[in-house]
C-alpha cells in the first residue's frame, strides 16, 4: 500500500506527482505488464545478458 501524506498548503498536483513517483519506484506496473504472457526463463536470462552487454559497451565507449 502506498501512502502519501499531503502537507499543509501543498497543491494536489504536487502530491499526485509524489504519488506517481513512488508508484513507479515500486515496479508494480512493470511486473503486471511482464505477466501478460509467459516468457521462458531462458529467454529472460538471454535478454538480461544482452542488456548487460549493451550497458557495458556504452559505459566503455563513454570512458574511452
Amino acid at each position: 500500500m502506498i501512502i502519501i501524506n499531503v502537507k499543509e498548503n501543498e497543491s494536489i498536483d504536487r502530491a499526485l506527482k509524489r504519488f506517481k513517483k513512488k508508484f513507479e519506484r515500486t515496479g508494480i506496473l512493470k511486473e503486471i505488464r511482464g505477466r501478460n504472457f509467459y516468457e521462458k526463463p531462458s529467454i529472460i536470462k538471454r535478454a538480461e545478458k544482452i542488456k548487460a552487454a549493451y550497458k557495458e559497451k556504452m559505459y566503455a565507449k563513454e570512458n574511452y
